[in-house]
């Protein structure tokens, strides 16, 4: 897979995306990122990315034309099966968008900054946008960060165990059930015994039972989706 982010503030992704389950993933040539700063394509002697918006409303917008020219670029070395925009009022991110990018071979992801981008970008260029929630950040760098972590643990290979992420919260629509590790006895908070009992079958039932008792309990807007 190949991941190319858009962005104003590349010195935002530098520690994200290189440590842990993403940087074990570049080093096994599992996922390539390329980040691309949009400040080389800006106007002018100083590289102007910004400017005013029409109207009058408060705020600096990025210009349609850094952007354009940039991704037109990269659109012209390889096709991408998405041009995903980072904003507040995309689409909820979760697991089965997660899921569903972790199978494509090119993604785009562009970071928004300052009061957003040019809306003809949003028309004519992007094919999806996504959200990480209903809040504002200063920009799209951490969001665009976490949609990395969240795709990249799902490519075979990336994580050890690749049985550990089929068995994640939210791959079925459930939160996990309680996990415990040694020891089975610590100040008198006990590990429950199903666990100890070396019984494949009890165990299972425990967890299923668990992760449906928390998720009615924590997160029933789950179950709706069933």
């Amino acid at each position: 897979m190949r991941i190319d982010i858009l962005t104003v503030v590349p010195e935002l992704l530098e520690s994200p995306l290189g440590h842990s389950i993403v940087q074990r993933a570049k080093n096994k040539g599992l996922v390539e990122i390329h980040i691309h700063d949009i400040r080389e394509y800006g106007k002018g002697n100083y590289h102007q990315v910004d400017d005013y918006s029409y109207g009058g409303d408060a705020g600096m917008i990025l210009m349609i034309e850094p952007i354009y020219t940039l991704i037109n670029k990269l659109k012209q070395e390889r096709e991408y099966d998405e041009i995903i925009y980072m904003s507040p009022d995309g689409k909820t991110l979760d697991q089965p968008i997660a899921n569903r990018l972790s199978c494509m071979e090119n993604i785009m992801i562009l970071c928004g900054h300052y009061k957003g981008i040019d809306h003809r970008i949003r028309e004519h260029l992007i094919t999806s946008e996504i959200s990480i929630g209903d809040y504002v950040l200063s920009g799209g760098e951490l969001a665009a960060a976490v949609v990395c972590d969240a795709v990249i643990r799902l490519i075979p290979g990336a994580i050890s165990d690749e049985t550990s992420a089929l068995s994640d919260c939210f791959q079925d629509n459930l939160l996990s059930a309680p996990v415990y590790t040694r020891p089975a006895n610590f100040n008198g908070w006990e590990v429950p015994k199903v666990l100890l009992s070396g019984n494949p079958k009890l165990i299972a039932q425990w967890q299923e039972e668990q992760s449906l008792e928390r998720t009615a309990r924590l997160r029933p807007d789950l179950l709706k989706k069933e």
